[in-house]
């Protein structure tokens, strides 16, 4: 059996040295063993998102959040992978929570605006009118 440190190490490196993919492996062989661990979801989530598996990389994203609703750095994520999904709409509250618990992170206040206007344009082209405020 495998060590839970051993894989998350394992993935973290290949993830710090740009090999999304392949650090997928080994870090969803340790949520596997502890699927509660933050740090392993959280490096697994950012290998998902590199890969472009954004589905699976809002699902890593989105159980951070549920664990930890003030975790702005994963609610930026779970906002910055449904925006790459295409999902706007959905993508702006995390986002503006991000923004809201990190004013200063001008990244955040950046994604979170180009998802309130995304989701904006898609209503007004589906004939809605606007979105509701964040």
């Amino acid at each position: 059996m495998e060590d839970v440190y051993e894989l998350f190490t394992r993935g973290s490196a290949l993830l710090a040295a740009g090999h999304f993919h392949q650090a997928t492996v080994p870090l969803e062989r340790a949520r596997r063993l502890s699927p509660e661990s933050a740090s392993i979801r959280e490096a697994l989530g950012r290998a998902l998102f590199q890969a472009q598996r954004y589905s699976e990389a809002a699902d890593e994203f989105g159980a951070l959040v549920e664990r930890s609703p003030t975790n702005d750095f994963a609610l930026f994520c779970l906002g910055r992978s449904l925006q790459m999904l295409g999902r706007h709409a959905e993508a702006r509250r995390p986002l503006a929570l991000a923004a809201c618990l990190q004013p200063e992170r001008r990244d955040y206040r950046t994604y979170r605006d180009l998802a309130r206007s995304a989701a904006a344009r898609a209503a007004m082209s589906a004939g809605d009118g606007e979105p509701a405020a964040d």
